[in-house]
């Protein structure tokens, strides 16, 4: 099964796997959504819920944390003044210090965690003298309880573990500072708050910390995406590399051995036919010299390994061989007719000889298939001294009498033909002539291809 059947069908696979998530997380459950905007971290400066996909969402922080406020000042100021007998200025005062820091603990968790730590301490000295203390809750009275746990999710939510233990242990540290002057009468708080913050602290640092899991996750599978696209092209790479072996160059190598032994496996052989028959088996080791390399690219993963310093032992054709690439054609039976300048090779740049060499070589093999027998020429010359490479091929209609090998093409070769010039930043021009033949232009600049990476 070729590569492009198998990877609709392994996409196919993912996305049957990855179905039954997908409905999970769309659900038509509220609360499944809310808990994945929940276990989403914000990161520092961001409000809670910043990325969340839904706007009311993105304010729903800032609405909860405004109704606790608006809440909790009028309790805090009249329990304050009617319940521990407050003077009234100080209760006010006492009941914006410990309620409107909460907003910003929104986007600044910490600093408001610091103000209202220090209005709730200075809050329960002030209510050591305080006239009805006496009988009440102390040093945390039920509205800096409430408050406080407040202030413990929106850093949960928000803060490193080692930011949470701290601000447990100093809250703890503050309610044993202030037990030293505990008022007589007094029901103590001190553990309860402990214990209260340290659970809601511990609660939505989990929740965080699940949230970080998962989107260390999503990076990962995100980072791992290209590595598993380059392993797939490699695994391919090795899978071409594996047919090319085991077909072609095997039937390469049963007609180069049948080719050298015909001579001696046919007795009484003429010449012309015994020099016909060692031109097919030279042919044919070239073109298996040509497969190795191309089997060492494949193979190789991009690296100077071993594999890769193998493959450069073999110089690579140029427009030096072009002459041999027309006799050889020409044995094959078609007429070609070769005009090479005498500096056509002369200072040219390794992927202009090689562009050139390419072109020719695919040409002359599409006159063979599509057009055999037809009149073919060939020019390989330089514009000027130390010009552009000029590459044409032109052939004209097929012969009556031939038989055409093949009837329709794929369009690979044109293609490999104007990836070549393109990398040399040159020009290619092909099209069929109004006899029923056809042209290949090529011009290949050399200035271009002396920047084109080696």
């Amino acid at each position: 099964m070729s590569l492009k059947a198998r990877i609709p069908a392994r996409a196919r696979n993912r996305k049957a796997r990855e179905a039954p998530e997908r409905q999970k997380g769309r659900g038509t459950d509220p609360l499944d959504r809310f808990a994945v905007v929940l276990r989403t971290p914000a990161r520092p400066g961001e409000a809670l819920f910043a990325r969340a996909p839904r706007r009311w969402q993105r304010i729903l922080p800032f609405t909860v944390v405004g109704i606790f406020v608006i809440t909790l000042l009028p309790v805090t100021i009249t329990v304050l003044t009617n319940s521990y007998g407050a003077n009234g200025g100080w209760a006010g005062a006492l009941g914006v210090a410990q309620t409107v820091p909460l907003l910003l603990a929104v986007t600044r968790p910490v600093p408001a965690w610091g103000m209202i730590l220090f209005a709730d301490v200075a809050g329960a000295a002030l209510l050591i003298g305080a006239d009805g203390v006496g009988g009440q809750t102390w040093p945390w009275p039920p509205m800096v309880i409430v408050g406080y746990q407040v202030l413990m999710v929106c850093l949960g939510l928000r803060e490193s573990v080692r930011t949470l233990v701290q601000v447990w242990l100093a809250t703890g540290a503050a309610g044993v500072v202030l037990g030293f002057f505990e008022p007589a009468g007094v029901t103590n708080t001190v553990a309860l708050q402990f214990v209260l913050s340290g659970a809601v602290l511990a609660l939505t640092g989990a929740l965080r910390q699940l949230g970080d899991a998962r989107q260390r996750i999503a990076e990962q599978e995100s980072i791992s995406e290209a590595e598993r696209a380059r392993r797939t092209l490699l695994e391919e790479r090795a899978r071409i590399a594996r047919e090319l072996h085991d077909v072609v160059a095997h039937h390469m190598s049963v007609i180069t051995v049948q080719a050298d032994s015909a001579p001696y496996r046919l007795p009484g052989m003429a010449e012309p036919v015994r020099e016909e028959f060692a031109a097919i088996a030279a042919g044919a080791r070239e073109s298996l010299g040509e497969m190795r390399r191309l089997l060492t690219v494949l193979r190789g993963d991009g690296t100077n390994g071993a594999e890769g310093a193998g493959g450069e032992l073999f110089p690579q054709p140029g427009i030096g061989r072009i002459q041999q690439l027309v006799e050889a054609t020409v044995r094959a039976g078609q007429p070609v007719q070769l005009s090479l300048a005498a500096a056509a090779a002369e200072e040219v740049p390794p992927a202009v000889d090689l562009s050139a060499y390419r072109i020719v070589q695919e040409a002359l093999a599409n006159v063979v298939r599509h057009a055999p027998g037809a009149r073919t020429r060939v020019s390989v010359t330089r514009s000027a001294p130390g010009g552009d490479v000029l590459v044409l091929v032109v052939n004209g209609p097929a012969r009556d009498a031939v038989v055409e090998v093949e009837s329709s093409g794929t369009g690979h070769g044109l293609v490999g033909m104007r990836e070549r010039v393109r990398l040399t930043g040159g020009t290619l021009d092909t099209g069929p002539l109004p006899d029923g033949g056809f042209r290949v232009a090529a011009r290949l600049p050399l200035n271009d291809a002396e920047k084109e990476p080696s």
